[in-house]
């Protein structure tokens, strides 16, 4: 038969798909199921469908030839054995696990997914995949009415993006960000898709410059790339949670931070001298303040080339890294991925010696401008370079720092484009790619170099990596940060919705420059900014020269003395806090999270993008206008209490509540539980005690786990941790608690009280089965000892 030849893949048989210059894919031709893989040629190329768990699909289809399963830097995870029973019928191919069905339809070629209970999860209608004859590929799916879509890393605008198009094309993007700003910093191509209150996700790995299209067609939604496959995983959900587990399973998790990463940071492009860096040290800690990194932008080094001091701004850095670590406070600088064109440099000697820079195919280096001038550019897709990337952050590590902020890695380029010339080949270990295929993977694959170059000189010791580019995977070396901001409101506003769908991506340590970068702050904008920071994963000041200086005192004693406040606050919710970032290493779960992860079924939170959550039970509603002390607060099923009155607030409800300048509106939920420290100078000061707080309902129960290890190693690898599981049952009169220790890790605060919010004065608390009895403390509350190590 014809079918059986080349025939089938004759261009004369394309078919154009509606309202498009797409091709169609056209019928399936033959197929052959084998070892658990599906491979079926159409009319133009070749499908592969391969479970990588019961939840877990992965679809590869190549137009024009074989379709390959080499994955992008991206994926650590290989497909487990999934027991997939296979089906076929005249009209349909079924492929089956345990949680999925896939639904492959013959003529034309169309992919449906069902769970196990018949729901129906994507669906290929009239539009399925299609390619352009210039190698572009697209994949169509059927979009509901009720469909609400989050995810795609980091985007301006809200926090839904039904009705967005958005591309992925790491670019740097100094000019106002507005919610048509569009490419950024990072590139996620992956997406949660919510239903009916269930979720499920899609992960396209493909490196190319891409685009997702949720505006275009009113029945449909797609993802297209400029070149390589359609290839892609579907997750099954049914929560949003297990999305991100399942997503994070393939692309990899946060390691935990260290506890000095996720306190208050103060940076400025640049401090420009020692003398400058130590003065702000010595002012946040004359102040009361709490600081515990200090970031040094490009003004430190030589010429701005990277592994360099300048000598006569910084004459004995490694005594000032040393001077602040003894005040409790870290250095961090920064690192950008250009080379100094300069034959009496070292590093650029080494690269040029040891083949390390890119190149064009005809073997010359490609050099780009930018802050030290003619720069040459690592190759981070070879090995080799990675490797001596990494071994040159010894430099820094001698110097007793541990931390790097890795910068202009899109990579950026003083040029109409904006980066570098997309002829240059990458060497991508042995498997050569021009710069336009592996654009968006140079911020992913330095913070790589970077990660464990940095890891390795530490000794045992967890090293901090900011960046401000990066790739699906990214979140298993660095945290991002959104990238050139302004001293708008606007821009106060749009950072909500960025940092939880960065969360929703993968990414959960993120946030943005506290007070905006460029353009001036004011005090009230600043005052509102670190209230919102002080929730924020990632909590960083930072403001570029030329612009109003923004220390949490510049702008006299009024705002500094609110900004204190939320600074102190950050620390004091420190173990909470590091509670979720131990949670996110495990699960994936963000720290920071819309409201919608957490109450699915709720139209309310569909588009709520001016609140978040902290864990699974605080709502945060920050004020984010200027002159402006009311706003309306929406609270979700439940009774709420307000952390600074004790209010109770009914759920299912819009509030309006007031909020002068120095209050953050915040809300725990009734029946929960929240683990607080004492206010602290910096993370080298450790808890003497650590508080619980119950808010007490009337009946209730409630699951709670506190977190601890040492802050600094990777012992927490090898069991060397404390996970406190607690369950909490309120009844009118009484509270019990069953506590299980899991770890090995003693921790260092001494004592474990617990304080009872609306407890009657004659309630029983009871621990495993023993009583308590209430104690004396500062405050009126029930307080009592659970434990003294």
């Amino acid at each position: 038969m014809l079918e059986d030849t080349s025939f089938a893949i004759h261009p004369g048989k394309e078919k154009i798909i509606e309202n498009t210059d797409y091709r169609d894919i056209g019928n399936l031709v033959q197929k052959h199921f084998e070892h658990g893989v599906l491979t079926a040629h159409s009319e133009t190329g070749e499908l592969k469908v391969l479970f990588y768990r019961d939840d877990i699909v992965r679809f590869v289809m190549n137009p024009f030839g074989q379709a390959s399963l080499k994955s992008s830097p991206a994926l650590i995870k290989e497909p487990e054995s999934v027991d997939v029973t296979f089906t076929e019928t005249n009209s349909l191919i079924v492929l089956e696990s345990k949680l999925l069905k896939v639904e492959i339809n013959k003529e034309p070629l169309r992919v449906t997914i069902f769970d196990q209970e018949g729901r129906l999860i994507v669906r290929e209608g009239k539009k399925g995949m299609g390619y352009k004859p210039s190698k572009e590929v697209i994949c169509y799916k059927e979009m509901g009415e009720k469909d609400h879509f989050y995810g795609f890393g980091e985007k301006t605008g809200f926090l839904d993006k039904r009705g967005e198009k958005m591309t992925m094309w790491n670019s740097d993007v100094y000019a106002p960000h507005n919610p048509e700003t569009d490419a950024l910093y990072q590139s996620i191509p992956f997406f949660i898709t919510l239903r009916d209150g269930k979720a499920h996700g899609i992960f396209f790995d493909n490196t190319f410059k891409s685009t997702f299209d949720l505006r275009t067609e009113e029945e449909y939604y797609s993802f297209m790339a400029e070149g390589g496959q359609i290839d892609y995983y579907l997750f099954a959900g049914p929560s949003m949670k297990e999305v991100l587990e399942q997503y994070t399973t393939l692309t990899g998790r946060i390691p935990i931070p260290p506890k000095w990463a996720i306190g208050y940071h103060q940076s400025r492009y640049s401090y420009e001298t020692e003398q400058e860096v130590r003065e702000i040290a010595n002012t946040f800690l004359e102040k009361g303040i709490p600081l515990d990194v200090i970031y040094l932008d490009i003004h430190y080094m030589d010429g701005y080339r990277v592994f360099t001091f300048d000598q006569n701004r910084f004459p004995n850095p490694k005594q000032l890294v040393k001077d602040l670590k003894e005040k409790g406070i870290r250095v961090v600088p920064i690192v950008d991925p250009g080379v100094k064109e300069d034959p009496e440099y070292d590093v650029y000697q080494e690269g040029v010696k040891g083949d390390h820079f890119c190149k064009y195919i005809e073997g010359n280096i490609y050099f780009g401008d930018v802050w030290p001038g003619n720069s040459a550019f690592p190759d981070f897709t070879s090995e080799k370079v990675r490797k001596w990337w990494g071994e040159k952050h010894k430099f820094y590590s001698d110097l007793g720092i541990d931390g790097i902020w890795n910068d202009m890695n899109e990579p950026a380029v003083f040029n109409e484009t904006k980066t570098m010339d997309v002829k240059v080949m990458h060497e991508n270990d042995g498997d050569p790619k021009t710069h336009r295929e592996l654009h968006n993977l140079y911020g992913l694959l330095m913070g790589n170099a970077t990660y464990n170059g940095m890891k390795q000189h530490l000794q045992g010791k967890r090293p901090f990596l900011l960046t401000r580019s990066g790739f699906s995977g990214v979140q298993r070396y660095a945290a991002v940060w959104t990238g050139d901001n302004r001293s708008f409101w606007e821009h106060l506003q749009m950072s909500l919705p960025m940092v939880m769908n960065l969360g929703l991506s993968g990414i959960p340590f993120a946030g943005s420059d506290v007070g905006g970068f460029a353009h001036d702050s004011n005090g009230e904008l600043l005052a509102r900014w670190t209230q919102v920071g002080a929730f924020t994963p990632y909590f960083r000041n930072h403001s570029a020269l030329g612009f109003a200086r923004q220390e949490p005192w510049s702008f006299g004693e009024k705002y500094e003395k609110v900004i204190k406040k939320y600074i102190q606050l950050r620390y004091k919710w420190l173990p909470q806090l590091y509670t979720l970032f131990a949670e996110a290493h495990r699960t994936g779960t963000p720290i920071m999270r819309p409201l919608v992860m957490e109450y699915p079924n709720d139209a309310n939170t569909y588009n709520l993008s001016d609140q978040f959550m902290i864990g699974d039970n605080v709502v945060i509603a920050p004020i984010v206008h200027p002159f402006v002390t009311h706003r309306v607060v929406y609270l979700p099923a439940g009774r709420w209490v307000d952390y600074w009155t004790g209010k109770i607030l009914e759920g299912n409800q819009h509030h309006l509540i007031q909020a002068e300048l120095d209050v953050l509106p915040i809300y725990v939920k009734e029946g929960t539980m929240i683990a607080l420290g004492a206010v602290k100078q910096n993370t080298n000061e450790k808890d003497e005690t650590l508080t619980l707080h119950l808010y007490k309902s009337e009946l209730s129960t409630y699951q709670f786990t506190l977190y601890d290890d040492d802050g600094l190693s990777f012992d927490y690898e090898k069991g060397n941790y404390l996970r406190k599981i607690i369950k909490v049952t309120c009844q009118e009169k009484e509270v019990h608690l069953e506590i299980k220790d899991e770890g090995n890790f003693k921790p260092d605060w001494r004592t474990l009280e617990l304080i009872v919010h609306h407890g009657e004065s004659d309630i029983n608390v009871y621990v495993n089965g023993k009583r308590l009895s209430d104690i004396k403390s500062n405050t009126d509350l029930p307080t009592y000892v659970i434990e003294q190590n």
